[in-house]
């Protein structure tokens, strides 16, 4: 005689089915992103193929080359931090303040006594520094990240421009200044570029390979469902402001280097290079998935629009309009992606 099912043994086969379905699902997104990817590289070759017709031989150029890579590693190492703070559900729009204060005082006359070390220690304690204010305003002072980030937008350019009284803070270190010249270029690439693939690898594998980056999307995607996982939310978008202000720190130093000086205007508008890099690159401005590779190609194809522009002596306000369609367009984009043809 037949046994009447269980209550357990019908849940049984419901649960394997949603099981397949999420795996399934994952999938798909999975191969949206790669799609995504492979997108931004065909865009990518394009912006090249269009530089090489319009200016073959500025743009072609070795030289030129490798300053739009110099050019995008400043920026880019900003964006890396920044993808972090996305993926949480957050957004930072201090990042070039940020900067802008760590160049300043890392460049007074008290700091540059301390050579090279000196100014390397204080662009990234500054940084870190105000990454902690950040994160101890949002995370335990319960604050909206827009209005924390925004409060210290403010304060870090104010206090910037008090440093500096309006001057530029000419950098003396050699060993700094050395770091930017062309003899210092490793098998002809420059030693930014080298410490801007460096951030890119180990942000890659901390987000993909270890356990902070699947809390940070999981805190991005649900964060009361990750509170109750057992994920101490508080402390982990803690440890996020913390990175986008380490990342920020190690910018700063970098555009020092670029430079040969610290000035309160450093930094500017870096916050809207980020998160459009970041959003254009994939990664979900609600939170809960985030492509460091993805907004490296981002920042690679702002870097090259920026460069094809001055090389053709195109205004900015084009590059500006140019960047903002590019903006809508991976907006839209994405949400095709999560919601399909619906």
């Amino acid at each position: 005689m037949t046994q009447p099912a269980t209550a357990a043994q019908k849940e049984a086969p419901t649960s394997a089915a949603k099981s397949a379905e999420d795996q399934d699902s994952s999938r798909r997104i999975g191969r949206r992103w790669d799609v995504r990817t492979l997108s931004l590289l065909g865009v990518l070759a394009v912006l090249v193929a269009v530089g090489g017709i319009t200016a073959p031989d500025e743009f072609l150029a070795t030289s030129n080359l490798q300053l739009v890579l110099t050019q995008a590693s400043v920026i880019g190492v900003v964006t890396v931090g920044m993808t972090f703070v996305i993926t949480s559900g957050g957004i930072d729009l201090s990042v070039g303040a940020m900067v802008a204060l760590a160049s300043v005082w890392a460049t007074t006359v008290a700091t540059q006594e301390f050579g090279f070390a000196g100014i390397l220690f204080t662009a990234v304690v500054v940084g870190v520094g105000c990454g902690l204010v950040n994160g101890v305003l949002i995370a335990y002072g319960r604050m909206v990240p827009f209005i924390a980030t925004l409060a210290m937008l403010a304060s870090a350019r104010g206090l910037a421009l008090q440093i500096t009284d309006g001057s530029t803070q000419v950098v003396s270190v050699e060993s700094v200044l050395d770091l930017g010249a062309r003899d210092s270029y490793v098998l002809g690439v420059p030693p930014l570029v080298l410490i801007f693939a460096a951030v890119t690898v180990i942000g890659w594998l901390l987000l993909n390979r270890t356990t902070f980056g699947r809390r940070t999307v999981a805190v991005g995607g649900n964060a009361e469902a990750a509170r109750l996982a057992g994920i101490d939310v508080r402390r982990q978008r803690l440890y996020l402001y913390l990175l986008s202000g380490l990342c920020c720190g190690i910018a700063a130093f970098m555009l020092i280097v670029l430079a040969g000086s610290g000035q309160n205007t450093n930094g500017n508008l870096y916050e809207l290079d980020a998160i459009a890099a970041a959003i254009i690159g994939g990664t979900l401005l609600s939170g809960g998935r985030g492509t460091i590779i993805g907004s490296v190609l981002g920042v690679l194809v702002f870097t090259t629009i920026t460069n094809i522009f001055a090389l053709n002596n195109l205004e900015t306000a084009v590059q500006q309009i140019a960047k903002g369609a590019i903006i809508v367009a991976a907006v839209l984009v994405q949400r095709r992606s999560l919601h399909g043809d619906t």
